[in-house]
C-alpha cells in the first residue's frame, strides 16, 4: 500500500465504533510484542550486574525498575519507559553511593551493554501476541496505514518489525530516540505525519498510560487499551475502551 493512498474505514470495539479512520498507530512492548518475561530477565540481570560491583544495589535498583515480588509493574519503568530513561534511574542510584554523575553513568551503561550481550530480544523471547498477525494483515488488507510507536530505539522497532515479517504490513516504526519520548504528544503528531494522516483520523492502541495520554493530548480519533493478562487494568481508565484480546479490533461489516 501506498501512503499516499488515503482510505477511510470504520472500527469497532466493543460497543463502540470508530468511524471514517484513516491509519491505526500500536505500542509495541505489552501491545504487540509479548515481551513481560524478556523485560523482567533483562532488570534481574542489569541489577544483578551492578550489584557484583556495588553489593547492596540491587534490591532498590529491582524496586526502580518497578520488579516486586518477580512481578514486572506494567505501569513501572523498565514496563514504560525508554532504555535512556531506564539508564539515567540506574546511574542516580549509583550516584547515591557517592561516585561521580559522569562516573555512576559509566558503569550503569557499562552494564546496560554487558547485558545486552548475552540477551537477546527474538521470537523466542519475546513473541508475538496470539492472533496480532492476522489482525494486522487484515487491517492492512483493508486499506489502514499502520505503524508502531515505542518508548525502546527505533532500531529495536525495525528488528521487531524484521523478526516477524511484518514488513508488508507496517509503514512507520519509529521510536523513542527521536528527541521526544512518551506521553509528549508532539511524539505522536509527528508519527502521523510520517503516516501523512491526522491525528483525528488515527486510533492509538497500547498498553501503557503514556499512550493513552500521549494520543488524546495529540486529538486523536480514538485510544484503545489493551491488557492482555485479562485484569482490571487501572492505568488504562483514561482509554475510549479496553480490550484483552487484539482480535477484538473489527472491521464494521465483516
Amino acid at each position: 500500500m501506498t501512503l499516499g493512498v488515503n482510505i477511510l474505514v470504520n472500527i469497532r470495539c466493543g460497543s463502540i465504533e470508530f468511524n471514517n479512520i484513516e491509519a491505526i498507530i500500536f505500542d509495541k512492548d505489552g501491545t504487540l510484542e509479548d515481551s513481560n518475561h524478556f523485560l523482567r530477565e533483562l532488570s534481574i540481570r542489569r541489577a544483578r550486574l551492578l550489584d557484583a560491583q556495588i553489593p547492596g544495589i540491587g534490591e532498590p535498583l529491582l524496586m526502580a525498575f518497578g520488579l516486586q515480588n518477580n512481578q514486572l509493574d506494567p505501569t513501572g519503568l523498565m514496563a514504560v519507559g525508554s532504555r535512556q530513561e531506564n539508564l539515567i534511574a540506574a546511574a542516580a542510584y549509583i550516584a547515591e553511593t557517592g561516585r561521580s554523575w559522569f562516573e555512576s553513568l559509566e558503569m550503569a551503561e557499562n552494564a546496560f551493554r554487558e547485558v545486552d550481550k548475552y540477551l537477546k530480544k527474538d521470537r523466542t523471547t519475546s513473541p508475538l501476541f496470539a492472533g496480532s498477525l492476522d489482525v494486522l494483515k487484515t487491517l492492512s488488507e483493508a486499506g489502514l496505514k499502520l505503524g508502531i510507536l515505542s518508548a525502546a530505539p527505533t532500531q529495536d522497532v525495525e528488528h521487531f518489525v524484521r523478526e516477524h515479517h511484518l514488513s508488508h504490513y507496517i509503514q512507520l516504526m519509529m521510536g523513542g530516540d527521536q528527541g521526544l519520548n512518551k506521553p509528549d504528544p508532539q511524539l505522536f503528531i509527528k508519527a502521523c505525519q510520517t503516516l501523512t494522516t491526522s491525528p483525528n483520523k488515527t486510533l492509538m492502541v497500547g498498553d501503557s498510560q503514556g499512550d493513552i495520554i500521549m494520543a488524546k493530548q495529540a486529538g486523536v480519533a480514538g485510544t484503545i487499551g489493551i491488557c492482555w493478562a485479562n485484569n482490571i487494568a487501572v492505568h488504562l481508565n483514561q482509554a475510549d475502551i479496553m480490550i484483552t484480546q487484539i482480535d477484538q479490533i473489527q472491521l464494521v461489516g465483516l
